[in-house]
């Protein structure tokens, strides 16, 4: 029987700069490029850096680190970033896509509150990427649980693959806070799934961002369900070091990230040697 070789599959793995935090956008980018991450994925926040194009350009061009992705700014914490009119968010989002090179936007469902907003926003969605190229990927997330109390905090629902997108992305901290199968929901989003979002998660209440193996969701199984499919989007890191008690501790937790997916990457594509 002839003995296997490992073929690297061409998805790319993505720092993204919410994983620093509380450090800057501009950290993230020195940080991904010393660890040799294939580039980043921008979270559009409080941070003046992150909003600006120009900078994020000069970022990118001396670190030598493409942008892969733009996060909207879809959290409770950016609500007046980019304008309070939630369209004109995502098409700032999509412009600065396009100008950086980056081939994916990922927002998540509108909050319930937000009627007007998730009235439309399925179709809305698919007109705007009718617009680009840039692929629209709509992000799973969860209920909101308090004690025994649970919030559908969400609209149309945090399950996206319940309605119609042309791309998902899948959050593995938010299958676990959603107590959802994570596989299952891979399978419903089919060839669909455009952009994944890495990390771990334990079932908590609470968004953990575990860093990959740390919990008890299957990131190993989903890195080897996406090296067996050509999946052709990208693999965004998305942890939370926020607890790293120095830039060390927070640079070695990216570094055990980036070394378990792309183990897993790699040990997942094997293929005979003829």
């Amino acid at each position: 029987m002839a003995e296997p070789v490992v073929r690297i599959p061409d998805a790319k793995v993505a720092l993204s700069t919410a994983s620093v935090y509380p450090e800057s956008t501009a950290t993230a980018f020195e940080i991904a490029a010393r660890l040799g991450y294939d580039g980043v994925e921008v979270m559009v926040w409080t941070d003046p850096v992150s909003q600006d194009v120009e900078a994020l350009r000069r970022l990118s061009d001396h670190h030598r680190m493409p942008i892969l992705a733009v996060h909207a700014p879809c959290l409770l914490i950016t609500q007046r970033v980019w304008s309070t009119d939630p369209w004109t968010k995502l098409q700032r989002a999509k412009a600065a896509a396009e100008k950086l090179g980056a081939s994916t936007v990922v927002v998540h469902p509108p909050f319930r509150w937000q009627r007007q907003y998730a009235r439309d926003f399925v179709g809305g969605i698919w007109r705007m990427a009718d617009e680009t190229d840039v692929r629209f990927a709509v992000e799973n997330m969860y209920p909101w649980r308090y004690r025994d109390r649970e919030m559908l905090a969400y609209a149309p629902d945090w399950d996206v693959t319940r309605d119609d997108y042309r791309h998902f992305t899948i959050d593995l901290s938010h299958t676990a806070t959603a107590r959802t199968d994570a596989l299952d929901m891979i399978g419903r989003m089919g060839d669909r799934l455009g952009h994944v979002h890495l990390a771990d998660g334990n079932g908590s209440a609470k968004d953990e961002h575990l860093v990959p193996g740390r919990g008890s969701q299957p990131c190993a199984e989903l890195l080897d369900h996406l090296a067996q499919s050509g999946f052709d989007g990208h693999v965004v890191i998305e942890v939370n070091t926020r607890r790293a008690m120095s830039s060390a501790e927070r640079e070695a937790d990216l570094a055990e990230a980036l070394a378990f997916t792309r183990l897993h990457l790699a040990s997942a594509a094997k293929v005979p040697r003829r």
